[in-house]
């Protein structure tokens, strides 16, 4: 058996290498295994049904595949043939059942706990020069790196334990009908599924080792492979990129992430917003959801007061509304940087989460 940190050490030395050329929330990660040379590992223990050696669209994948990535065939086919649907997979894809009232509150009181807030504070203790140069080369303050770590995986606690490879062929292969974006979900895990394989074997590495999240997310800030590739980095400098093992890549590659996705240095996330109930038209100004689109002063024609700094806010906005169950909706006027978290996640819950995660750790720390 070949050692975890060998392993990645392998896996993720060649991605340094290989970003240019490529596309693109347990336990902590199990020991990894060498495979031969042009052949994956023999199957191990079933950890979900029937393996997809007998799914015909299955196999036709893995050839076109294999022709396309200029892949060993024989490995592809072992390698899908040898994952196993996992029956919880898609359940947990599906959205909540129509009807179902959004809680803010009840989202926020999920990742905002003493537990979460505790181990944020040592987190952030333990990797401070990190977070400072990650915040002054990027310009991504430390408090919002800090609130991504911690709703992903409680500051590397909680990584997943799913087979990377049995969760992302059972959403390329079986993804829930019933989700009303299926196909294009379904087409995003193929690819993800082949940007996997890709690097797998590239680098020689069993492709049923490594652990992650239902949807095949990896490492402290579950990166799916394709991000791993496009965005994360060597923060540490140490010649490799190790998002399960070293927080400071971890750090890093959360703030590339951002950049990449449009994150202006300075920019307040969000400002307070209040109404004019005379003349506010919120139609209009929730159309384009958490899309930044209006100006503070067209947001103010429409009955939407940007308040404080806001009022001045040279670029667009969103009026973001947070439903809270049975009782009145909260709002905030989003920024673009706002839309910069949600490109990690769509949500304006998952946004508003993490900014409030990290707020909460930076005032216990401080304390």
């Amino acid at each position: 058996m070949m050692p975890m940190t060998m392993l990645k050490k392998i896996l993720q030395t060649t991605l340094v290498f290989i970003a240019a050329s490529a596309l693109c929330t347990g336990a902590t990660a199990q020991k990894h295994q060498k495979k031969s040379v042009g052949k994956p590992a023999t199957a191990r223990a079933a950890e979900g049904s029937t393996p997809y050696a007998s799914r015909a669209d299955a196999m036709a994948f893995a050839d076109d595949l294999a022709e396309r990535r200029d892949l060993d065939r024989e490995w592809v086919r072992q390698a899908i043939g040898q994952a196993r649907f996992l029956p919880q997979v898609p359940r947990l894809m599906l959205p909540p059942a129509q009807g179902t009232a959004k809680n803010w509150r009840a989202y926020r009181s999920r990742f905002i706990d003493p537990v979460r807030i505790r181990a944020g504070v040592a987190f952030w203790q333990q990797n401070r020069a990190a977070l400072e140069r990650a915040e002054r080369e990027y310009g991504v303050p430390a408090d919002i790196i800090v609130g991504i770590i911690g709703v992903e995986t409680i500051y590397g606690q909680n990584m997943g334990s799913f087979r990377v490879m049995d969760a992302l062929a059972t959403l390329a292969f079986d993804f829930p009908g019933a989700h009303p974006r299926a196909p294009e979900r379904t087409e995003f895990f193929r690819r993800e599924l082949e940007q996997f394989l890709s690097l797998t074997h590239r680098t020689n590495v069993d492709p049923f080792d490594p652990r992650g999240s239902y949807a095949g997310a990896m490492g402290l800030p579950q990166f799916m492979p394709s991000s791993w590739v496009r965005y994360a980095v060597d923060f540490d400098g140490d010649g490799r990129i190790d998002l399960f093992g070293s927080p400071a890549d971890a750090i890093g590659s959360v703030a590339n992430y951002f950049i990449a996705h449009g994150w202006t240095p300075g920019m307040a996330p969000y400002y307070p917003v209040e109404f004019d109930t005379a003349r506010v038209d919120m139609d209009a100004l929730l159309a384009p959801d958490i899309l930044p689109t209006f100006s503070a002063t067209s947001m103010a024609a429409k009955g939407a007061i940007v308040q404080g700094a806001g009022a001045q806010h040279a670029g667009p906005l969103a009026l973001v509304e947070l439903q809270n169950g049975d009782d009145a909706p909260s709002y905030v006027a989003g920024t673009e940087n706002f839309y910069a978290i949600t490109r990690y996640n769509w949500s304006s819950y998952y946004a508003m989460a993490v900014i409030e995660l990290g707020r909460e750790v930076a005032a216990a720390r401080s304390r």
